[in-house]
């Protein structure tokens, strides 16, 4: 894919009780991208409405981030896939610049750093989370990244063969991990984090928070693989 041939790129929106936040973040992806909106067994009409809007809706009965998230992958088409969530908190239009890095063999891997925008827009204890989480990424890495926010870009065969098997809270951490094992150039860029529409699934609770270390310390322990696997055309 060129540098100006971004066109064909598919957006996996983990999805679970979001019609609130579905219209402001279906209307912000970029023109000629695919929203794939992975219904992860709402009950508020969620895929329904995604489909309204134009999205393609694929269904996940198994309830997890990671479930989710793979679906999603597993569905995409095209050469280059991003990961985003579907809470408002992330704004989708901001994409292009992560998937450009990508696209033109600067980064193998682009992750969004999480920059709070107003009160209440990352808790306290989500953030704690996540400072603990990235220390114990570097010390099994080596890698010194800030954040491990859900907003990402890669290609979509080399994501395939990092063979991802966390289906919960871990599945991000997984991907990184697997990604630094072998030997991608992961970077991050700033991007803007918003108070989510609706509540939190996964780290809007100091218990929700501890249920997510605790999956990505489970995935830190994993040994590597023995058959590391390149991203290749990078």
């Amino acid at each position: 894919m060129s540098a100006s041939n971004t066109a064909t790129v598919d957006v996996v929106l983990p999805c679970l009780d979001e019609a609130r936040a579905l219209p402001w973040v279906l209307e912000r992806i970029p023109p000629g991208w695919r929203a794939i909106v992975v219904d992860n067994g709402s009950g508020d009409g969620s895929g329904d409405l995604a489909r309204d809007l134009g999205a393609t809706v694929v269904e996940e009965p198994r309830r997890g981030f990671g479930a989710a998230c793979h679906t999603g992958l597993m569905a995409a088409r095209s050469e280059i896939v991003c990961f985003c969530d579907c809470d408002a908190s992330l704004d989708p239009g901001l994409l292009p610049a992560l998937v450009r890095e990508v696209a033109e063999g600067r980064a193998d891997l682009m992750l969004g750093r999480r920059r709070p925008q107003g009160h209440g827009a990352w808790p306290l204890h989500a953030r704690a989370g996540n400072l603990v989480l990235a220390g114990m990424l570097r010390r099994r890495t080596g890698l010194r990244l800030r954040d491990l926010g859900p907003m990402r870009a890669a290609r979509r065969e080399a994501l395939l063969g990092l063979d991802l098997t966390d289906r919960r809270s871990g599945y991000p951490l997984q991907m990184v991990v697997r990604a630094a094992d072998a030997g991608w150039r992961i970077r991050e860029t700033d991007v803007p984090y918003r108070p989510r529409t609706g509540k939190s699934k996964v780290t809007g609770t100091w218990r929700g928070t501890w249920h997510t270390v605790h999956d990505m310390r489970a995935v830190l322990a994993q040994p590597p693989l023995t058959k590391t696997r390149e991203a290749g055309g990078l």
